[in-house]
Order: structure tokens, then sequence, then C-alpha cells
């Protein structure tokens, strides 16, 4: 039987789409198709999208997964389009379906610590909405104030706090899906515990899209804390601060965030925080016992640290990671940044750290470094000019060898941002044969057409 051309298959969707959808879910508008067609990481897809679908309730994107999968179509979901690794680059014939206008809170309940959310809801709204009933959403990504919780799931985010919170996936009770062919799945619970079954709602959280596509989520709230106290140290170098953040660690204390920031990022934000120091660290700790924990890490810090503040106001609190928050739309002004993520076990951060300056060096090519230091996962970013219509050569060179400092330290690819496009070609390295085969099984039972954000993850 002789494949249908393209452009048949292509008029017959629309066609399909326009009789099933209502009128204002559908857009072929260039500019609109262009808009949608990558995400923060810049990265180009090959080609233009066919269509944009905005999803506004589960029906819609049933009815549309059910005709791409019918005809064969690649579809890429994507929510706000924060994502740093491509995961949402949308090539050529590819159908979008934007699920951002998905973006209800559709039950928040305070007994039970908990809110039932479309994908689309921004999550640094849910955390306002939480905070009225003395609650929060404890995972805290840098582009919460934009991010919406389907594309915080779909990587599996981290965030600021989840040194003692945990990443997404540690927020996620259960999810309500659609598989490639319109069926649509409900996994997890509303409770605490449970585990009936295969942990699916694990398995498609940090998923990236390519299993199925969320329409509603089930996640855990957490009460807000009674206090904050927070710490900003500079320090001489780069290495001295990550020293100083696993002292942190082995003196017992459990910080809710770690930051650390380099001397390049942080003239970048603003030259006269540079002339502080060579690095920030900036340190929370949260509860009850915030001011004593404070206390302890300041007297651990002060010996180390060119200077030591402190605060228990939240808007002084805020001020000390205003330069944490602002290190990304710094980098963003200085050109197109290739943004990476890697983790190390905690032990070997000041060993990363070192070696990323090598590597820096050897090729030439500067790196921006900041890190979620309590967890290990260091984001060092390399920045080129955005003209430019690839990569330079040195520049993959250096994230080459960074991906694989990651893993001769026992680390991985990625901590948070999900593997994209960008890093696909590590990924093998990482998981091995054995691993790598069966996570490609998986996807086929799933996709077995593979229509759900190809080229992507694995």
């Amino acid at each position: 039987m002789t494949a249908a051309p393209e452009t048949t298959v292509s008029a017959q969707l629309l066609g399909l789409l326009a009789r099933d959808l209502p009128p204002d879910r559908l857009t072929t508008d260039p500019a609109v198709l262009l808009a949608h067609a990558t995400d923060r990481s810049g990265a180009a897809p090959d080609g233009e999208p066919l269509v944009v679908v905005h999803a506004r309730r589960t029906e819609d994107v049933t009815v549309t997964l059910r005709h791409a999968h019918a005809l064969g179509v690649p579809v890429v979901p994507r929510g706000a389009g924060t994502g740093l690794s491509g995961g949402a680059t949308a090539g050529d014939g590819s159908l979008v379906l934007d699920l951002s206008g998905m973006n209800r809170i559709l039950e928040l309940s305070a007994d039970d610590q908990l809110a039932v959310v479309e994908p689309g809801v921004i999550t640094a709204e849910l955390d306002r909405a939480a905070g009225a009933h003395g609650l929060r959403y404890a995972p805290d990504p840098a582009s919460a104030a934009l991010s919406t919780i389907g594309g915080n799931i779909a990587t599996n985010a981290g965030g600021l706090r989840c040194a003692k919170y945990g990443v997404t996936r540690d927020s996620v009770l259960g999810l309500e899906a659609v598989l490639a062919d319109g069926t649509v799945v409900r996994t997890g619970r509303r409770t605490v515990k449970g585990v009936t079954g295969y942990d699916l709602t694990a398995l498609l959280t940090g998923s990236e899209g390519t299993l199925a596509v969320i329409t509603s989520a089930t996640l855990r709230l957490r009460p807000v804390p009674v206090a904050t106290a927070t710490l900003a140290a500079y320090f001489a170098t780069f290495e001295a601060a990550a020293e100083a953040s696993q002292a942190i660690g082995r003196a017992g204390v459990e910080p809710a965030l770690a930051e650390l920031v380099d001397g390049p990022v942080l003239h970048a934000v603003d030259p006269a925080l540079r002339e502080r120091g060579a690095a920030l660290l900036v340190v929370q700790c949260d509860g009850a016992g915030a001011a004593v924990e404070a206390e302890a890490v300041a007297r651990l810090l002060e010996p180390l640290a060119v200077t030591v503040e402190t605060t228990q106001d939240p808007a002084e609190a805020e001020a000390l990671l205003a330069a944490r928050r602002g290190a990304l739309p710094a980098l963003e002004r200085l050109g197109r940044p290739l943004i990476e993520d890697i983790a190390v076990p905690r032990s070997r951060l000041a060993e990363a750290v070192r070696e990323i300056r090598g590597i820096s060096a050897r090729h030439d090519v500067p790196v921006f470094t900041i890190a979620h230091a309590a967890d290990g996962n260091l984001h060092p970013i390399i920045v080129v000019d955005p003209s430019l219509d690839r990569l330079p050569d040195a520049a993959w060179e250096a994230a080459g060898e960074i991906f694989a400092l990651a893993l001769r330290l026992g680390g991985t690819l990625t901590g948070e941002h999900g593997v994209g496009t960008l890093k696909r070609q590590w990924v093998a390295d990482e998981l091995g044969p054995a691993a790598h085969g069966l996570q490609r099984r998986l996807k086929d039972v799933f996709d077995p057409r593979g229509i759900l954000n190809p080229g992507k993850s694995l």
C-alpha cells in the first residue's frame, strides 16, 4: 500500500481538526507558527510546524491526538515555552499542541494539602493561591513566574528549594494524561501513600511529552514555614564557595536552598556585585529552627568568606536572592545561552567547579556557572553570538567535555532541564545499552507510531 502524500495528510488533518474542534482552537498564521516553533533554549527546528492547536479542555487534546495518531502526524506538546533543552522545538509538518490555555486551578484542599490543576497553570500563581490557605507549592524553578505546571512536570523541574523539598516528581501525587491514540488514563492517587501497581505517575513525570500529554495534575502542597533566615556570603574564589557549601552539609544542616553564583555571572547581573567577591553563596533555612540553623551556617562561613550578611526579613531575603534569580536574564542580554544542567555527587562539587574552569580555558570558551549547591546541580552556561546559525565547534566541544566530566564524577547529564534535543547524543553514554533499550521499548508501548514529541529525550 502506497503512503499518502504529505500534502494530502496535512490537508486531511486540518480538515478533521476544523470539523471537530471549535474555530478558536486552530491557528495556521505564520507568525503564530514561528512563535510556537521553539523554546527558551533557542534551538532551531528543521522547518515550520503545520498548525497550532490551542487546547482549552481535555476533549480538545483527545480529539487532536486521535486524528494525529491515525494520520501519523508528529505532535509537540508545549506550555509557556520556557524549556532550556529544545524539548518544545516543532519541526516541519508537525502539530503544536499548546496547553497554556488549560490554566484552571480545579481544586485546592487545605485539609488534604493538595491541589488539582490543569497543565497551563503558572507555577507562581499556584503558589500564591496555596498561600491564601497557609500552604505553598514547594518546587521553585527559577522560571516560576513564567513556567507552567505541565512544563515543570514534563521535565521534572527542580529549582532553588529542591535540596530540602525535592524536585517536581516529589510533589506530584497523580495525573490525568492522554495517550498518543487519544485514550485518557489516570494515574496515582490523592493520598500521601499509595503503591498499587507500577508507578506510572513517576514515569510520566520527566518524560518530556514523549509518552503522553498531561491534562491535569494532583499536586502535594506543604505548610508555609513559620520562619525563614537567609544568608549571603561572598568568597575570594568560586572553588572556595563550593567547598564552603559542602561544609554546610557535613555540619548536618539541611538548608531549604543553597545557591552558588560565580564572578562572571555576578558581573553580568551588576558589576558592583563582582567587586564584592569572585563568588556568591546564598543559603536559606526555614522552619521553626531557621534562626538557629542560620546562626550555625554563619559561624561556619565567616572564617571562609570575605563577607557574610544575614536576615530574617522576607523582603531583604529576596534582595539577597536577586543576583541568583537575575542570572539567566542577565546572560540572555549578552547573547544566546547554551545552558548546561549537570549534577554530580555533592562531595565532588568543588572538583567539578575546578575542572569546568579548566575546560573553559582549554577551549577558550567563556563559561558562566551557577549552581544549586546543596544538591550538586551545576549550570555551566556558554554564551554565543545569537546571529550565528549554528553553535561554534569550540562551544560544542566544551559542552561535550562538561557532560563527560559529569559522568566521570558519577553524575548525570541533566538534573532538572531534561534532555530535549540538545543532549540526545550523550544519553546512551549515561544509561548504558540495556537500560537505553528498555526505555525505547517503553516508548513504543505508550506511543507505537512515534508521534509524541519525536526526536526528543531518548
